[in-house]
């Protein structure tokens, strides 16, 4: 017999969940003339190649010209290979160096995958709103890259998907008019503005007491929400999610008021991956995607670069197979030594922080319960296939 609250692997929603990749999205990148290139580069700085990020290949590439103007081919590959376009955003303040794929090259089309999820962008007439813009896509970038890497269902909800899709409005509050929250709703993330503003995030992050706030942590934040209601609202899913992160059905301005009112409850450290994560079961479920998506991301860029964390001989492996979601999971052995390397990774790079007089890089501690959470996630995430990254497919 299996423990309490274990299902055998039979379980229909364990059946088609996979181990854990060792990369989903890579993060080292190498131009033609043998140096280092990154995800944001749109030309090497050593030897001037264009470069380009291709989605659908999650990877970053040097470009050659082909025979039509403003077309590029991969250098290195094939005289006859696939003919892209750069994104529409490349000479607009958002300096996106995404290419269309040859499926997007028709008439019309000039935005890249990623550019395409914005409904609204600020006005660009005032300068300091392209500047905040800027950082707003390249968080954007990131991680709409490490969601195509994922497997994750990525469709403009504008011109792709009316029903289903994903669309961003970024919007700054203006005088005499209510703030603007960020948040989603139906499938649209709103993200303040000012978010962008480093001075404005840090100001509210010391009012708020909250150990960490970012940028890139809002969109991974509020991306969870939608993925939400993608992955687990009216699936075979809800019932399991709602065993793992409470019923969702509660009030939620209630629960946010009592929040305010009250502040978290004394226990919250044991039972939840942050203080907001325990105002009501959507936030717990945000919360906790949006720490799976740091977790995923930060060892995909270590492994990436060949960091490897060493482990001590005698240093005992906080959690265990019982700690998962379902102990019996065909992921569960790879997702708990994914979970390992994480906890030893952010240990060396909190000390690289502080050795450096900066904030804890990762200023959490995850308790049993939030790992039942993360392999839930895990579990949810890992039934979806994913593309081929270059390596495999000649593999």
């Amino acid at each position: 017999m299996p423990p309490h609250g274990v299902q055998r692997v039979t379980d229909p929603l364990l059946l088609s969940v996979r181990p854990a990749e060792s990369v989903s999205t890579p993060r080292a990148y190498q131009c033609v003339c043998g140096r280092r290139v990154f995800f944001g580069n749109s030309r090497c700085l050593a030897c001037q190649t264009p470069l380009g990020y291709v989605p659908s290949r999650c990877m970053l590439y040097p470009l050659r010209p082909a025979e039509e103007p403003d077309t590029w081919r991969v250098a290195g590959e094939e005289p006859n290979g696939p003919v892209y376009r750069r994104c529409g955003n490349f000479t607009m303040a958002a300096a996106c160096n995404w290419m269309l794929e040859p499926d997007d090259c028709r008439p019309g089309s000039t935005l890249c995958k990623a550019c395409r999820l914005n409904r609204t962008i600020p006005y660009l007439g005032d300068s300091r709103n392209a500047e905040l813009w800027l950082k707003m896509e390249r968080a954007k970038r990131r991680v709409v890259s490490q969601l195509i890497g994922l497997g994750l269902p990525v469709a403009s909800k504008v011109s792709e998907d009316p029903e289903r899709g994903l669309a961003y409005d970024f919007l700054r509050s203006q005088p005499g008019e209510p703030r603007v929250l960020t948040g989603h709703a139906n499938g649209i993330i709103t993200i303040n503005l000012e978010e962008a503003d480093d001075a404005i995030r840090e100001r509210t992050r010391v009012l708020m007491g909250e150990p960490y706030r970012t940028l890139l942590g809002h969109f991974r934040h509020e991306v969870g929400h939608y993925y939400w209601s993608r992955l687990i609202d009216g699936t075979e899913w809800l019932p399991a999610c709602r065993e793992v992160f409470g019923d969702e059905r509660q009030d939620y301005a209630a629960a946010l008021k009592l929040n305010y009112d009250q502040g978290p409850p004394a226990d919250w450290r044991r039972r939840f991956v942050s203080a907001y994560a325990s105002i009501h079961p959507w936030e717990d479920w945000a919360e906790t995607w949006s720490h799976y998506l740091h977790l995923r991301d930060t060892l995909d860029t270590a492994e990436s670069y060949g960091i490897e964390p060493m482990q001590m001989d005698d240093e005992p492996e906080p959690f265990v197979a019982a700690d998962l979601w379902r102990a019996d999971a065909p992921n569960g052995p790879a997702f708990l030594e994914m979970l390992h390397r994480w906890i030893l990774i952010t240990g060396i790079m909190n000390e690289m922080s502080r050795a450096m007089g900066q904030h804890d890089f990762y200023p959490f501690v995850l308790p049993r319960a939030a790992v039942a959470k993360l392999h839930f996630i895990h579990c949810a995430v890992s039934r979806l296939p994913r593309p081929a990254l270059p390596a495999e497919e000649t593999a």
